[in-house]
């Protein structure tokens, strides 16, 4: 038997309160609304091992097409954890991370859907200018401006 092989990452889960202000915010930095669907029954619970259960879902893409979020409000059953204000060094999920073209700009306007900068812009040698952010529901976003043509993925591949 031929081992497996990956393919792609299809997409990131989130689960959230409101899809309506997420999509929004998502939107503001530039993924669009794939599609929104309710994914509810026994079946679902099969896969997720939660039993019967009833979930609005919503993916975004981004520009490329290549990366999706999906963002998931459970009707049933009830969330049992809020993970969405840990710090960054929590174990578990992080931060989503976003290469923009003009994070200064960006930053202002996610700031009028509540967004709120973490701690500051900084730029990290002549490559880049980073921050993260707590978005809507308290989701922390990473953002990256790329300065020059040296990439993050370089320094790695050089280190």
């Amino acid at each position: 038997m031929e081992k497996s092989k990956l393919l792609q990452m299809h997409n990131v889960g989130i689960v959230v309160e409101s899809l309506d202000k997420t999509i929004d915010f998502f939107s503001e930095i530039g993924l669009k609304l794939e599609g929104r669907a309710m994914v509810e029954g026994e079946w679902a619970g099969r896969v997720t091992g939660l039993g019967n259960q009833s979930v609005e879902i919503a993916m975004m893409v981004t520009p490329d097409g290549h990366s999706r979020l999906e963002l998931s409000r459970f009707l049933s059953p009830a969330t049992v954890a809020d993970h969405r204000t840990a710090p960054v060094n929590s174990l578990g999920y992080l931060r989503l991370m976003f290469t923009v073209d003009n994070i200064d700009e960006l930053v202002a306007r996610l700031s009028k859907h509540g967004a709120e900068l973490v701690g500051e812009v900084v730029q990290y040698e002549d490559m880049y200018r980073l921050c993260y952010i707590r978005g809507t529901e308290g989701l922390l976003i990473g953002l990256a401006e790329q300065l020059g043509n040296k990439t993050a993925t370089d320094i790695l591949e050089n280190s």
